[in-house]
């Protein structure tokens, strides 16, 4: 097999609108003249990833640069996880987050064992988390967990010898959700990444409509936001509730070093938001619950002209389609870039970082 990378093999897309950039930053920014650091990578490896706080800021970047050279190459002819087994444990409702996960393995060649719904396991016999995280390690290398219970996590790692990603657990958190988030970002403004202290003069304010406390998307995007406290000025939540963090997330803010507020005005404060992360589903309890369904934004909404918007997806009236050719888009990207931050972060944990192609752009 020839070992030349081939550029632009994947799918063209139509060209978005003109002036609508947004839509599909370039991701060849982030890795050029800024080579990957395979060294801060290697540090994941055999690691779970159950929380954003796994990560240090230093890997996130790098994940990214990892992911852009995934997103703007073909890597599939070098077989980068073949012979590793995935097991994908949904015991809680997915579509995308599932169905990413597995394309990224299977894009990479390693196997699936896909557990799509957990009535379908010994759960509904009454068996324990604990027991199934002793058989996964006679099944798998690598195991990918969605659960109602926030302890979930917790409970299966006590027996568990493998790595295990959080693909959400309840109300606790979504942390590879939070890598799509800020891959979306940092294509879109490379001088996020960038450790040039030149860089840092334009400090942005993120605005939040939705309650981090009960939404484990949120949750995950805000810690992650605290990584890049240098480079955000404020942080504004805009929710119903008047306590929409509690206790864990305050202190984190206020370690940061960030100012932050909550209003339940949206009208006040859009106008001067540079990043909107906004979602409207909660997993309370032992169900999903719709917030904030009051605030949405539309064209007509009063966004500054160069604001982006996030969403975790999938979306209800809060955010409306006409918004969707316009360069306040970024939750396309968002959700196209899920993929290959996901690939980048599978190679990291698998211990197959010596698989990659000499040719990608590295530190040496």
């Amino acid at each position: 097999m020839s070992e030349k990378l081939e550029l632009n093999k994947r799918i063209e897309f139509l060209e978005p609108p003109e002036g609508t950039e947004t839509l599909r930053p370039k991701p060849v920014s982030l890795f050029e003249n800024n080579p990957i650091d395979l060294s801060v990578l290697k540090k994941l490896e055999g690691r779970s990833i159950v929380s954003v706080k796994d990560f240090e800021r230093d890997e996130v970047i790098e994940l990214a640069k990892l992911a852009a050279v995934l997103e703007n190459f073909e890597i599939a002819p070098y077989h980068i996880m073949d012979g590793k087994i995935v097991t994908t444990a949904f015991f809680e409702a997915s579509t995308r987050t599932r169905l990413s996960f597995e394309s990224a393995v299977l894009r990479l060649d390693g196997k699936v064992l896909s557990i799509p719904e957990g009535g379908v396991t010994g759960v509904r016999k009454g068996e324990s988390l604990e027991d199934i995280g002793e058989m996964f390690n006679a099944y798998c290398d690598m195991v990918i967990m969605r659960h109602t219970e926030t302890d979930s996590a917790e409970r299966v790692l006590k027996s568990l010898r493998v790595p295990l990603i959080n693909a959400g657990n309840g109300s606790g958190e979504h942390p590879t959700q939070s890598l799509a988030d800020w891959y979306a970002l940092l294509k879109w403004k490379p001088e996020l990444a960038s450790p040039d202290p030149s860089k840092r003069n334009k400090r942005m304010r993120l605005g939040i409509l939705g309650t981090p406390g009960s939404m484990r998307a949120v949750k995950s995007f805000l810690l992650m936001s605290l990584m890049f406290q240098d480079r955000i000025s404020r942080v504004i939540v805009i929710s119903q509730m008047a306590d929409p963090f509690g206790d864990d997330l305050v202190h984190e803010l206020e370690k940061a070093g960030i100012k932050y507020q909550v209003t339940n005005d949206m009208q006040k404060h859009v106008s001067k938001l540079d990043i909107i992360y906004m979602n409207s589903i909660a997993f309370l309890g032992d169900s999903y619950k719709n917030l904030d369904s009051e605030y949405q934004l539309n064209r007509n909404s009063d966004l500054k002209e160069d604001a982006v918007i996030l969403h975790p997806l999938a979306r209800l009236s809060e955010l409306d389609c006409s918004l969707d050719d316009t360069a306040h888009n970024l939750y396309f990207s968002q959700a196209h870039g899920a993929v290959f931050m996901r690939q980048a972060l599978l190679i990291s944990v698998s211990g197959s970082l010596n698989r990659l192609p000499k040719e990608i752009p590295t530190v040496k």
